[in-house]
């Protein structure tokens, strides 16, 4: 049996919840050579949303900027390449069609971007301005060098 003389009282733990502009905002640099796009989509938006971090607050930008270099070199298993489509309405009475490796070839930065916008909250300010701290680069080169990237825990580790 027990009794208030031998029961102790735990101190009740406390929510924190983050606060627009709390929150300090790290650089990554992610190199997406050979990675599959998919997984590397999913890894970029768990950062950019702020999942990562034990601050997460689903309406407060608590996430991180992101810097994808050699978004060309990227990978889709299978023969996706060929035969998954983008599709878009041009104004005229029939969509534009394109593969994912004619997009590949002709915007390389439009499949990392794309993939990963799908997997932001949907048509949310917050997504919007989410995807503004993405940047993608076809190449190895960008113009970021200042904010000292630090190199992600996932996908490749660009110098």
């Amino acid at each position: 049996m027990v009794t208030q003389s031998n029961m102790q009282l735990k101190p009740q733990q406390k929510t924190t919840v983050a606060k627009p502009g709390s929150v300090e905002q790290k650089w990554y640099i992610v190199d997406a050579t050979d990675c599959t796009l998919g997984h590397l989509a999913s890894k970029i938006a768990m950062v950019l949303m702020g999942k990562h971090r034990p601050q997460y607050t689903p309406h407060v930008d608590t996430g991180e900027f992101v810097i994808v270099i050699n978004a060309e070199k990227v990978k889709m298993s299978g023969r996706k390449l060929e035969h998954r489509h983008y599709t878009w309405y041009n104004g005229y009475h029939r969509q534009k069609i394109e593969s994912y490796g004619e997009r590949l070839e002709r915007k390389p930065t439009d499949l990392v971007l794309l993939a990963v916008k799908r997997m932001l909250p949907k048509k949310n300010t917050l997504a919007r301005h989410m995807l503004t701290k993405l940047k993608v680069y076809a190449g190895s080169d960008h113009p970021h060098q200042a904010q000292a990237p630090i190199p992600a825990p996932f996908g490749h580790k660009a110098s």
